[in-house]
């Protein structure tokens, strides 16, 4: 009986281990791969390996120290039952963003952050109930019964305006617990506006970034999908470690 209990505890504490990221699988998505040299922020110097054909090196060491301090840190807010928003508007990387975000039931930004979306959360809620209304009544045929095709087709448009801009945060209820950053140069006012509230900011480093504008920097290539989708997958690895708390 006890090694049975034994081995039930083992079991547990395996399916709460902390989410580890892998140095060899950083280095296969190319997130070793920093910007050129002339285009260096001084302040990611701690971070920089070397130099290779003009371009600057990241130290995965660095990365995998970066990811084992944050992950546990989004596990724990995760575990609280809160909403954790994905940021990233960069054009090449919006899908994998959302895909990602999605897979954990998270709130995400990857077409334009309005100002405010944070900061000014009466404008932001008025839009968004604006939204679902329209949602409603279009799907409930009461717009086609009352307007002609062509006002239709304009309250459609006006619906996919405001899921362009407000659809990764419609159900997002209350202010998130945390913000992920793809790019922080491309994102900064979403860094802004967290810091504004003070809430903590989880954001990948490039070597043209200051790290020292968020509260978990984590130094990798921000430009290649692999490199991006990689780090997301980890830290939706530590939101579903969280969530499983919150089963137990």
């Amino acid at each position: 009986m006890k090694q049975l209990l034994s081995l039930v505890s083992i079991a547990k504490e395996k399916v709460f281990m902390p989410v580890q990221a892998d140095i060899k699988e950083l280095l296969a998505a190319g997130a070793h791969f920093g910007h050129k040299t002339s285009r260096w922020h001084p302040k990611m110097a701690p971070y920089i390996h070397s130099k290779r054909d003009g371009a600057h090196i990241i130290n995965l060491e660095k990365t995998v120290e970066a990811l084992d301090l944050a992950l546990p840190e989004i596990t724990k807010l995760a575990a609280k039952g809160k909403k954790i928003l994905f940021v990233g508007t960069k054009k090449q990387l919006k899908d994998t963003v959302k895909e990602v975000a999605e897979s954990v039931d998270m709130p995400y930004v990857t077409v334009r952050w309005v100002g405010g979306m944070l900061t000014n959360v009466e404008t932001v809620t008025k839009q968004i109930r604006k939204l679902k209304d329209l949602e409603r009544r279009m799907a409930s045929g009461e717009l086609e019964k009352r307007y002609s095709k062509l006002e239709v087709q304009r309250y459609q448009e006006e619906i996919d305006t405001l899921n362009e801009r407000y659809g990764g945060i419609k159900d997002m209820s209350e202010q998130p617990v945390a913000v992920i950053v793809t790019d922080m140069l491309q994102d900064k006012n979403a860094i802004k506006e967290a810091k504004t509230l003070n809430i903590p900011v989880f954001a990948i480093c490039d070597t043209n970034t200051d790290p020292s504008e968020v509260d978990y920097p984590i130094p990798a290539n921000d430009d290649a999908i692999k490199s991006v989708k990689l780090i997301l997958d980890y830290f939706a690895a530590a939101i579903k470690d969280g969530k499983a708390k919150i089963a137990k």
